[in-house]
């Protein structure tokens, strides 16, 4: 993924240090209340939500089991549209791709639509290497590259920034950057969106090649749909000559009648409007609008690898609306930076590791950002249980193993500092596969009870630090079940 994230701690650490941050729990605290109010009220309006929910999981799930066949069909709709259709097995492909496609044009700059596939390549540090600026024009994605700062939303990238933090960012940087702020700049959100505006209209102007992802993909028709609140999106795909779009193979529908589906989930889900103010539809070229030459770049990096696994693929499900950040009560403490990827939240823990893999310590510290609440599984619009891939993903952690990442096995080392739970969850297999065994250990913890420790020793402290120990009963359930039930067992015989 990008390389915006290298060199980041893993999540441990990284939250810790995130939580001593007033400012920024301030910030997010303020925000993701507001959104999920707003969010809740929204969907509250739908007698019909439960089944819109379920109606695009099972389009989701349909598309992902017949992938390649969408796929294919989607690079024929492309084509007979004019358009040119690119497969990227990797980041590294994807970049050069489309590297090469700015240079062929000649131009050595870019406008961009918001995009979490372009951040996840770190298309944006590729192109400046070969001496091509990438100009962002969503809103929050300005104030983060004019910040020389990261995304830490999915939808509002820079949601840990307050207003009076955003008014110094425009009035240091923009000068840089092209036209300067306008002087004596407040912090209202008017006069800011309005110094945004000046400021962009001229590289909405001047631009000849425009860079997007999408929102959807429709196979039959090989059109490409964004949705956004601004109207930059809209911009940048109608003006230049040339339109480039950078989207993962998963986010493909197979009809029209599927898209209307995610329009009425999507715009509710993220931004808690009714619809949402821009839906930009492309298919392929025309010589009476629009860009003259189109191409798709589909990428694939780790996607194919996580379609693999029966528990994590419903992770592809997700149609980036970010409702899972806004009621985790983790991601609300710790912020998205904390997450070391441009997928932060609950979504991030179980799609990063998944894409990148669990063997660097940030994404093996992931799968246990979470308290498992399942918040998140309740607000998903295409119902990912998001829980359950967690825990799938921690046992993948602890465990080990080999896997298959982008085409190559892979042997996955056991976490460190697992070494305790490895041992643990092999002596209670043992012990369950062993009923005497079991029955044995049982009378001797309730026989002992009194003298039990409030914490544990050793490695163990760090977890009954912040979690209080079980109380043992004064006796086995079995001895229980058998003293009131006059010596029957379990299943209803006689002892």
């Amino acid at each position: 993924m990008s390389g915006t994230f290298v060199g980041m701690p893993a999540f441990p650490e990284a939250a810790r240090e995130a939580v001593r941050n007033t400012t920024l729990r301030a910030n997010l605290r303020h925000a993701t209340h507001t959104i999920r109010d707003k969010r809740a009220r929204a969907v509250a309006e739908l007698d019909d939500w439960a089944s819109l929910r379920e109606a695009g999981k099972q389009i989701k799930d349909h598309t992902l089991r017949n992938l390649e066949h969408y796929l294919l069909q989607l690079e024929e709709s492309v084509t007979a549209a004019g358009g040119t259709v690119h497969w990227a097995g990797d980041a590294d492909e994807a970049n050069r791709i489309v590297t090469d496609l700015v240079k062929a044009t000649g131009e050595s700059e870019v406008v961009k639509v918001k995009s979490m596939a372009t951040q996840e390549i770190g298309l944006n540090e590729a192109l400046e290497a070969e001496g091509i600026h990438a100009y962002e024009t969503d809103l929050a994605e300005l104030i983060v590259q004019l910040g020389k700062d990261r995304p830490s939303h999915i939808l509002v990238p820079a949601i840990h920034r307050n207003r009076g933090e955003i008014r110094d960012i425009f009035e240091k940087e923009m000068g840089s950057w092209g036209r300067p702020a306008p002087e004596g700049l407040t912090d209202t959100p008017a006069e800011l969106a309005e110094a945004a505006r000046l400021h962009l209209r001229e590289k909405f102007l001047r631009a000849k090649v425009g860079i997007s992802g999408a929102n959807f993909m429709v196979a039959e028709t090989g059109t490409l749909v964004v949705v956004e609140s601004e109207g930059n999106g809209r911009m940048c795909l109608t003006l230049p000559e040339t339109l480039i779009s950078v989207v993962g193979i998963e986010k493909i529908v197979p009809t029209w009648r599927d898209l209307e589906v995610f329009l009425q989930t999507l715009p509710r889900s993220s931004t808690a409007e009714r619809m949402n103010p821009y839906t930009s539809t492309w298919t392929g070229t025309a010589r009476e609008d629009g860009p003259s030459t189109f191409h798709l770049v589909l990428l694939d990096n780790g996607r194919t690898d996580t379609l693999a696994d029966e528990v994590g693929r419903q992770a592809l499900r997700c149609i980036r609306c970010s409702a899972c950040l806004n009621v985790c009560p983790v991601y609300e403490r710790a912020g998205g930076h904390a997450y070391g990827s441009v997928y932060p939240g609950p979504i991030g823990a179980i799609l990063s590791p998944q894409l990148r893999g669990t063997q660097s310590e940030i994404d093996a510290s992931l799968p246990y950002a979470s308290s498992l609440c399942g918040a998140c599984y309740e607000v998903c619009p295409v119902a990912i249980d998001i829980p359950e891939v967690l825990v799938h993903l921690r046992e993948r952690v602890v465990q080990g193993g080999e896997v298959t990442r982008h085409g190559t096995k892979v042997t996955l080392r056991p976490a460190k500092g697992h070494a305790a739970e490895r041992a643990a969850m092999r002596a209670a297999g043992w012990a369950f596969g062993r009923p005497a065994a079991l029955r044995t250990g049982q009378r001797l913890a309730s026989g002992t009870r009194r003298i039990h420790p409030r914490t544990l020793p050793g490695p163990g402290r760090a977890w009954s630090a912040t979690r209080d120990l079980p109380k043992v009963p004064a006796e086995p359930f079995r001895d229980w079940w058998r003293r009131t039930n006059g010596g029957q067992t379990e299943k209803g015989g006689k002892k």
